[in-house]
C-alpha cells in the first residue's frame, strides 16, 4: 500500500477512495467520462466520487453536475488539520446534506477513508421559534433603520428602539418609576429595559426610581436621527 509522500495530489487520493469502495464489494474505476470515480456494485445505482485536495465551490459544482447521473455522489477530501475545512466541518456538513451529497474524508498517508456523510434526500426541518422571533422583531421594529450587508455596525433594533423611547421621556426628569415610563412611551417592557441596562444609559438612585445617565445623554444626541425617525 503506497504512502504519500510530497505535495498533495487529487490523484493521490484514488488508491485510498478505490480500496475504500471495493472493500465493500464494489467494482472501482477512474476517469468514466467527466467522473473522477465510479464504482459499479450488481444491479444498484452507481457510485460517483469526485476527488479534490480542498473543499471548494469547484467541488460542489462538480457534485452537483454528477447527480444528474447517479443518485449516490461523493465529495472526497483529505483529512483536515485545524487550518483547513475542519473549522467549517458543520458548514460543510450542513451544506453536502442539503444538496444530497456525500462527504469523505481521506487519509492519504493512512490510505484509508472516513465516511462522514452519506448521499440522501434532505428536507430541512423549519425551526418555528426562531421564524417566530424573526417575525416578531420584524413587525416591533419602526420603519427600516438598519443597511443590509453591513458588517461591524451596532444594529437598530426594536428592543434598542424601546431603549429610546424610555431614554427621550426620562431626560431632564426626576427619578421616575418603570410603570410611569411604561405608560408615557407605550413600551410595556419598561421594567425590564431599566434593570437589564444593556447599553448603560439609566441608573437607579433609589429603590424603583431610574434616571438617565451621561452615556444616555450621550445617546439622545448620537441616536437623534433614529428618535426622529420613532416619532414621525
Amino acid at each position: 500500500m503506497r504512502c504519500y509522500l510530497g505535495p498533495m495530489r487529487e490523484a493521490d487520493l484514488y488508491e485510498p477512495v478505490k480500496n475504500y469502495l471495493e472493500g465493500q464489494g464494489y467494482t472501482v474505476k477512474a476517469e468514466i467520462g467527466a467522473c473522477d470515480v465510479m464504482a459499479v456494485r450488481g444491479e444498484e445505482p452507481p457510485v460517483i466520487v469526485e476527488l479534490k485536495t480542498t473543499f471548494s465551490l469547484a467541488l460542489i459544482f462538480q457534485g452537483v453536475e454528477r447527480q444528474t447521473v447517479s443518485d449516490t455522489v461523493y465529495l472526497a477530501v483529505p483529512v483536515s488539520s485545524d487550518r483547513g475545512w475542519k473549522l467549517r466541518y458543520k458548514d460543510i456538513t450542513r451544506l453536502c446534506r442539503r444538496l444530497g451529497l456525500g462527504l469523505l474524508a481521506v487519509d492519504v498517508k493512512k490510505c484509508s477513508v472516513t465516511a462522514h456523510l452519506d448521499p440522501e434526500d434532505y428536507t430541512p426541518r423549519k425551526n418555528t421559534k426562531r421564524l417566530g422571533r424573526l417575525l416578531r422583531e420584524f413587525e416591533r421594529r419602526v420603519g427600516d433603520p438598519n443597511k443590509g450587508g453591513t458588517t461591524g455596525t451596532k444594529r437598530m433594533t426594536a428592543y434598542r428602539q424601546d431603549a429610546l423611547r424610555c431614554l427621550v421621556y426620562m431626560a431632564g426628569k426626576d427619578p421616575c418609576p418603570p410603570a410611569e415610563i411604561a405608560r408615557a412611551t407605550g413600551v410595556t417592557t419598561a421594567g425590564k429595559i431599566l434593570r437589564a441596562d444593556h447599553y448603560g444609559w439609566f441608573e437607579r438612585p433609589e429603590r424603583g426610581r431610574y434616571i438617565v445617565t451621561p452615556k444616555g445623554l450621550e445617546a439622545i444626541t448620537l441616536h437623534a436621527d433614529d428618535i426622529a425617525a420613532l416619532n414621525a
